[in-house]
């Protein structure tokens, strides 16, 4: 008996041996398979940022070159700058890393993408480069030179020593690794080359293009935790009745330090806001219960929020977009000077449907917009009539007013607002009220409705 049962048993056991065998290689072999393609891409990603930062030295070295008087060529320049600036991010977002400090380096590159675009696309017949913007891209030469030196070493490396990214990625994974490895010990050297580069040289456009919201901006004293406890419990009202109110200090040593509020009522939800340090703006409020049924119409929600605006402040706010879901409404408002629109001071409300209570508040764009001085109209210089010309002939106007906007430079632009449809998709077309040209066309999503 037991002869037979050994007789099937042992090739039955010596084909799962040798199955599990092939399985096992198998896998190896496509995991392998996978490892070497992750390794191509990285090699590839790594040796291409080497290329373009290359390139981009000699950009910014052409550009230089060429006489202040070839506008065309700067620009032409600076296009080229900003589009392998670009490039080059693109290739570090490929490479693995996410947990090495890399931070300095991808603000640097950033901040050239910036200043170069900003530059460029303005008119530099009649806004050449300044001075300081010339010193500013001589700095940027000079310092891609040295990080193209060190990114030249990091690939003799990886070639001559056949180095391996994913030995990278392994160690810097590791918790217990010093990652003392060849190559972040250049790509450290690398970010800080580029962190050293000084903050104050970069010029008034790329300034204006990276506009950080700071609480230097804002008006009124500093405000303490008992300060905007009472003030939260006063937004709320009857909502914090019978609440735990916890108010916590943030972003301390940011630029914007803020205070968050936390108040607990009953069952599970607690209504979240912040408030500014300085001056105790409100910058938002968020209700987040859950709205199971829709019993209000359009016309009733809009006017739940227009009253709430009113009762806490906010004047001259005037709702230009719907949208609706969850059973929540929200609507865009933006804040109008004798009808101009001013599209830099906007904020957003929550409606529940199920029965007309406010949900939720973005205010922050609000906040600085008015610290900004964002809100003077003006008259334009060009006529509706004029402006209109500009329009495509197959562009049909369904509604028009003047409006504020920020154009690539961040500054408030004067325009005329044409809404209309064109090839089935609706949009809004800025005019200029200075030239009577273009300043900004904006699509308007099909599940977003436009308030007339």
């Amino acid at each position: 008996m037991y002869a037979r049962l050994s007789s099937i048993m042992f090739p039955l056991v010596t084909l799962l041996f040798i199955g599990s065998i092939v399985w096992g290689y198998q896998e190896h072999q496509e995991k392998n398979s996978v490892l070497i393609k992750a390794e191509n891409q990285y090699q590839r990603a790594f040796h291409d940022l080497s290329h373009h930062m290359g390139n981009l030295h000699d950009q910014l070295g052409q550009t230089l070159a060429v006489s202040a008087a070839s506008q065309g060529m700067q620009r032409k320049g600076l296009v080229n700058v900003w589009r392998l600036t670009s490039q080059a991010q693109n290739e570090i977002n490929q490479l693995p890393l996410a947990m090495l400090p890399f931070n300095k380096a991808e603000e640097f590159l950033s901040r050239i993408s910036s200043f170069a675009y900003r530059t460029s696309v303005r008119d530099l017949t009649k806004q050449p480069l300044t001075p300081e913007e010339l010193k500013t891209m001589k700095s940027l030469y000079k310092t891609a030179e040295s990080v193209n030196q060190q990114l030249g070493k990091v690939q003799d490396a990886v070639i001559a020593d056949h180095l391996r990214w994913m030995d990278v990625e392994v160690a810097m994974a590791s918790e217990n690794s010093p990652h003392d490895n060849t190559i972040i010990d250049g790509f450290k050297a690398i970010d800080k080359q580029m962190g050293a580069y000084p903050e104050n040289d970069w010029g008034p456009s790329a300034m204006s293009a990276d506009r950080k919201l700071s609480a230097a901006s804002l008006s009124g004293k500093e405000m303490t935790v008992d300060e905007i406890k009472k003030k939260a419990v006063e937004f709320l009202g009857r909502q914090s009745s019978g609440s735990v109110v916890k108010v916590k200090e943030d972003g301390s040593k940011t630029d914007l330090p803020a205070y968050s509020v936390s108040v607990k009522g009953k069952g599970d939800v607690s209504i979240q806001m912040d408030y500014t340090r300085k001056g105790g703006n409100l910058l938002w409020f968020m209700n987040p219960r859950d709205v199971t049924s829709r019993k209000l119409d359009f016309d009733t929600s809009r006017n739940k929020a227009s009253q709430f605006l009113i009762r806490h402040g906010y004047k001259d706010m005037t709702p230009i977009t719907y949208d609706e879901y969850d059973h929540v409404a929200v609507f865009t408002y933006v804040h109008t000077i004798e009808g101009v629109k001013i599209y830099p001071d906007k904020l957003t409300v929550r409606v529940a449907l199920d029965n007309g209570e406010i949900v939720g508040l973005q205010a922050s764009d609000h906040v600085f917009a008015q610290s900004q001085k964002l809100l003077t109209a003006g008259k334009p210089k060009v006529t509706k009539e004029k402006a209109q010309e500009g329009l495509n002939p197959e562009f049909r106007v369904e509604d028009y007013s003047l409006s504020v906007i920020e154009n690539d430079m961040r500054q408030p632009v004067l325009c005329h607002e044409f809404l209309g449809k064109i090839n089935d998709h609706r949009y809004r077309i800025f005019m200029s009220g200075e030239t009577g040209l273009e300043e900004n066309i904006e699509e308007i999503p099909d599940s977003e409705k436009v308030i007339y």
